[in-house]
């Protein structure tokens, strides 16, 4: 039989690279120097008979036939970490990598207690923190967990909740409302400047609204559109329209009077932040250790 061109060490530098978009990100990442990865994947690439990578002088990104390989073969990498995180249990302290995948806002969120707790706690853990609006397939992609709000999470995964309820809301700035009227309802919202979102994957974000078992879905219009919400917050603190954004991005603006909340009655407590993980097989010990912390820290 051929020996395979393919290695667990070539396929874990050819996930990173990919991951980073970067031979030299990647290279700190596996401790290993750029001219290395360069070799290994050119070496790679030769005994496959194909290219795997597009290379410039400022970026790298995967190939159709890179792209496919890496999804076929990436559970492959991640069964072989669960193997070698199944053998760690018998050791006395926890080490190796936790990778969690969540927005920008519940990467705030576990700055402020859990991680600092860990990461004291299990000294030779380390947690490698991907922010990014997209949602995506966290086993396919390498992840040990992800954090997004309730009502984002595949129905497939096991959910542990962080922290409470949140909402969002809608709110204004006292200039903006002097020169226009205060909306009653989220039918009154058309003839505003709404601060409208964009999602990650370009589509424009529909706010939604419920009271007394009837529930309403807006599409709004206005002339600025962003996808950062603290952006947004700063584009209602200059009067230039209404915002809807998660409440606790706004306790202070609202604590001081720079912003006013319209439609309150509108905006119900919904399901907030879990960390998700899928149910279906191993779950790693630095994972579990994860959870026990955020359990107690929340």
């Amino acid at each position: 039989m051929n020996q395979l061109p393919l290695s667990l060490a070539d396929l874990r530098a050819l996930t990173r690279i990919v991951a980073h978009r970067s031979f030299r990100k990647a290279a700190d990442e596996l401790g290993l120097s750029a001219s290395t990865l360069s070799h290994m994947m050119k070496t790679l690439e030769a005994g496959l008979g194909v290219r795997l990578l597009h290379r410039t002088t400022r970026s790298v990104s995967p190939t159709a036939a890179g792209e496919r390989l890496l999804r076929r073969l990436a559970p492959v990498l991640r069964e072989f970490e669960l193997a070698i995180e199944e053998v760690n249990e018998y050791r006395d302290l926890l080490s190796g990598t936790l990778r969690i995948n969540a927005s920008e806002q519940a990467a705030r969120v576990l700055m402020k207690a859990a991680l600092p707790i860990f990461l004291e706690r299990f000294p030779q853990m380390s947690v490698d923190l991907v922010t990014e609006g997209r949602l995506i397939d966290i086993v396919a992609e390498g992840f040990d967990a992800g954090i997004r709000l309730g009502e984002a999470i595949p129905q497939d995964m096991i959910a542990v909740p962080i922290g409470t309820d949140t909402r969002f809301i809608t709110v204004a700035s006292p200039q903006y409302l002097k020169t226009h009227p205060v909306p009653l309802t989220p039918d009154d919202l058309p003839g505003h400047q709404c601060i409208c979102i964009r999602m990650p994957s370009g589509k424009p974000y529909r706010w939604e609204f419920s009271r007394n078992g009837q529930s309403l879905v807006i599409e709004p219009k206005g002339q600025l559109t962003l996808d950062n919400a603290e952006i947004m917050v700063d584009a209602a603190i200059s009067g230039l329209g209404i915002a809807y954004v998660p409440e606790q991005t706004v306790s202070q603006p609202l604590a001081d009077a720079r912003l006013v909340e319209v439609l309150a009655d509108w905006c119900p407590r919904i399901p907030g932040l879990f960390l998700y993980y899928p149910g279906h097989r191993y779950i790693p010990s630095g994972l579990q250790a994860f959870i026990e912390v955020l359990r107690e820290s929340h």
